[in-house]
């Protein structure tokens, strides 16, 4: 019998850092402490780290280092990616969907109350997009218009093709914007190939620290700060840089692309493992997403409701198990998750998102199995 205080299964929301990113930040907390801005040595030494960090990114993504500007997160960086587009090149139009993270989300909704023409493409009960409606909206706007559809869903884990909407895209001069923070060094990226103007990455969804994130810009789109107030970031982005931030984010994401298949292959093992596992135990459990074509690393399950299992997330906590009813970002709100509600879902089910990592195991699996057993209310038996 396996004895685990907590097993960790919220990995779309953060996760925990890796040894070796700890002890390359560990220098910058304590000697190299310099500001990246001073020209003294102190400086020039924290200026040099930063420099050798942007380089790390743009190798593993296939782009230039002058395509990478350093962000306090995702939200930040897809905050940057639309807000400024759409002043840059006075876009009237934005193209979406109903699905995407709540910073991409309310920030379409904040500028449509300033008067852009918000249009949602349509998603399937699976959470896949349109393309052929994308295609319908492209051609019905007769002015430039900003694209931004997610690679990754984090609730349910289904996945787009960049290429396929990138290609739609530039088809009809539009500019594209994705938010790959649940893809970002779990998949490679090819930038230079993919077309795609802005993508953005946050640390802390693979091992490295919170509070830093990076947005790439495709050379040929030119956009103003979002935040004002000095020459930082190649005067892209004000504020004294998170050094050990930045420096851990490379290491972090160094480490991901180095184990990258064999990170895969594990995460996916156990993914799969967990499905089988839920399948065996519970006839009434159903998935929400495309598992055909997902994260690897994202699971959605649900449950009947009834009085015992409108309780389970609270209930699977008491009992251990960290997990979640989907973005971490809104798990103090009691609404219902909007992405659940765009793809249909029964709203007379209860989900529960397990998200996972190369840390965690088959045994944990079955750790929460047990759990789940002690806490599901399972169906009446034809003889009963």
């Amino acid at each position: 019998m396996n004895s685990f205080r907590h097993v960790y299964f919220d990995n779309a929301a953060t996760t925990q850092l890796d040894r070796e990113v700890i002890d390359e930040m560990l220098p910058f907390m304590e000697s190299h402490f310099g500001n990246p801005s001073a020209i003294h040595f102190y400086g020039r030494e924290t200026r040099a780290a930063i420099e050798k960090a942007r380089k790390t990114i743009a190798k593993y993504l296939n782009c230039t280092p002058g395509e990478i500007f350093f962000t306090s997160g995702g939200t930040e960086a897809n905050n940057m990616a639309i807000r400024c587009a759409v002043r840059a090149y006075n876009l009237k139009n934005i193209i979406t969907s109903p699905i995407e993270h709540h910073c991409v989300q309310h920030t379409v909704e904040a500028l449509a109350k300033e008067g852009i023409n918000v249009h949602y493409v349509h998603v399937d009960e699976l959470g896949r997009f349109d393309l052929n409606h994308l295609e319908e909206l492209l051609q019905s706007i007769n002015d430039r218009c900003l694209v931004t559809l997610m690679h990754g869903n984090n609730e349910i884990g289904t996945m787009t093709d960049l290429n396929a909407v990138g290609e739609l895209v530039k088809k009809h001069n539009g500019i594209f914007h994705s938010d790959t923070v649940q893809t970002m060094a779990h998949f490679p990226l090819d930038l230079k190939n993919t077309k795609v103007d802005f993508v953005s990455g946050a640390a802390h969804k693979f091992h490295g620290p919170k509070g830093v994130g990076f947005i790439y810009i495709h050379h040929d789109i030119h956009i103003p700060p979002l935040i004002f107030g000095g020459a930082q970031e190649r005067n892209m982005r004000a504020g004294t840089e998170n050094v050990y931030g930045i420096v851990g984010l490379a290491k972090a994401m160094q480490i991901a692309f180095d184990h990258l298949e064999e990170s895969r292959a594990h995460i996916s093992a156990i993914k799969n493992y967990m499905i089988d596992q839920l399948r065996e135990n519970f006839a009434d459990v159903e998935f929400n997403g495309d598992l055909q074509n997902s994260l690897y690393t994202v699971l959605n399950a649900s449950f009947p409701l009834n009085d015992k299992n409108s309780l389970l997330l609270f209930n699977l906590d008491m009992s251990g198990v960290c997990a979640s009813s989907g973005s971490a970002c809104s798990s103090g709100s009691n609404e219902t998750s909007h992405v659940l509600t765009a793809i249909k879902a029964d709203p007379n089910r209860v989900a529960i998102r397990f998200s996972f990592s190369k840390y965690n195991t088959r045994e944990e699996v079955d750790f929460v199995i047990s759990k789940l057993k002690e806490l599901v209310m399972m169906p009446a038996t034809v003889n009963e």
